[in-house]
């Protein structure tokens, strides 16, 4: 053991010297472990940051949860022309699910609406997530409150102008008073503030709830109707450990049952299962893996060229040594592991620099943007263990090189 220590005593300090007697050399050829760890563990720190950032925003939903609609949230099998003529689903349709579906948490009922100005007296907030909704989606969404609460089903079903307002939403028209009991002006009529949501932070499908307020969706259809300009969706929340595909057959039947859709007849509508979404995202995080391994496996690969390329020199310039050493009984063992030890540790170091780039481009990004790049421990293991196999792979012929140095012939060419 204690040999191995000296070992690796003496290969960090020729490492050293090695940096810093051929600086430009030794950087040059450390650059590519440099760059490949950095694009591994860039990659995998911002798939990670993002796949966080995904099971935080949706922490709140269950996966099981099913949106019922015209459209789909992946792909289909029915051409597209046919799926534009399906028709939206009712409010009506709402109320018999509602009251006819087993096995069921929630039903609830959401408008999708563009974006609109709130006003309070002379304070204006543009680009509002405007979420037009029945009474159940606050437990649907999973709705945490500052202050205040959410309409209740009385206060849904009449179409009564209250509003429940995102945070950022409600500091930007109250500038910190308490905006309970107040009315804001939306779609020129008044609403009368009834609660303001929790704080949430940025959101990574888009609109987070900080930008965003629910309303009773009857206020918008006593208004306009069912109008071509909102496209509504039904959603279902089942009770929990229930057989989704029994729970999606009896969905589809009683739909065509309201519907009256014939036996045979296709149904014209979309049952999209939240888990069938995050399955979909989690794909694509995949798939952004390994494109990251395969452009860093190629740094990589330059970067063991360029740690080898530097064992060479250091074996050519240290010839007379190794002569020296051999001739006072040193074994073929000992000089392997010398070099071998060698070209680890600077690839490590490589590997290292890599590792504070990420880390201070993380940083960076985490103060100018809202969210949170997170380099995990796992990760920084993982950048230290490539760069040490990868040095270990590149110094191994140089080493036997090494090793294999006739003494005599060693200190003869060093002379």
């Amino acid at each position: 053991m204690l040999l191995y220590l000296r070992l690796l005593k003496e290969s960090l300090g020729f490492a050293i010297n090695a940096l810093r007697n051929n600086k430009l050399r030794t950087l040059l050829s450390l650059l590519g472990v440099t760059i490949g760890i950095f694009s591994i563990i860039a990659v995998l720190a911002a798939v990670d940051s993002l796949d966080k950032k995904i099971s935080k925003d949706l922490s709140s939903l269950d996966k099981n949860t099913i949106y019922l609609m015209k459209f789909n949230f992946g792909p289909s099998e029915i051409p597209q022309w046919k799926r534009e003529q399906f028709p939206n689903v009712k409010y009506d349709e709402y109320v018999g699910l509602k009251n006819s579906m087993n096995n069921t948490d929630q039903v609830g009922y959401q408008l999708f609406v563009k974006h609109e100005t709130l006003k309070y007296d002379s304070r204006t907030v543009g680009d509002v997530n405007i979420i037009p909704s029945s009474s159940e989606m606050v437990d649907i969404d999973g709705l945490t409150f500052d202050k205040g609460r959410f309409y209740n089903e009385s206060e849904s079903n009449s179409g009564t102008p209250v509003i429940v307002l995102g945070y950022e939403i409600a500091e930007g028209l109250f500038a910190g008073s308490d905006p309970i009991g107040k009315n804001i002006r939306l779609y020129g009529q008044r609403f009368t503030v009834i609660g303001v949501m929790a704080k949430q932070g940025a959101g990574f499908f888009g609109d987070s709830n900080d930008t965003s307020v629910y309303l009773p969706a009857n206020f918008l259809r006593r208004m306009y109707g069912d109008s071509d300009a909102m496209t509504p969706v039904i959603v279902l929340k089942p009770t929990k450990g229930v057989d989704m595909d029994a729970y999606k057959a009896e969905v589809a039947q009683k739909l065509r049952a309201i519907r009256g859709i014939k036996a045979g007849e296709m149904d014209n509508f979309f049952i999209n299962v939240l888990s069938g979404f995050t399955d979909f995202i989690d794909g694509i995080i995949g798939q952004m893996n390994v494109v990251g391994w395969i452009i860093s496996g190629f740094s990589l690969l330059v970067g063991g060229f360029g740690i080898a390329n530097i064992m060479f020199v250091s074996v050519k310039e240290r010839t007379n040594l190794i002569g020296i050493q051999k001739s006072l009984g040193a074994k073929n063992k000992f000089i392997l592991f010398q070099f071998l030890f060698e070209a680890i540790i600077l690839s490590v170091i490589g590997g290292i620099i890599g590792l504070l780039m990420v880390w201070g481009i993380a940083f960076g990004l985490t103060k100018l943007l809202d969210f949170e790049f997170v380099l995990s421990f796992g990760n920084i293991l993982l950048g230290t263990v490539l760069a040490a196999i990868i040095g270990l792979i590149s110094g191994i012929l140089p080493a036997i090189s090494a090793a294999n140095l006739d003494p005599v012939e060693a200190i003869r060419t060093g002379m």
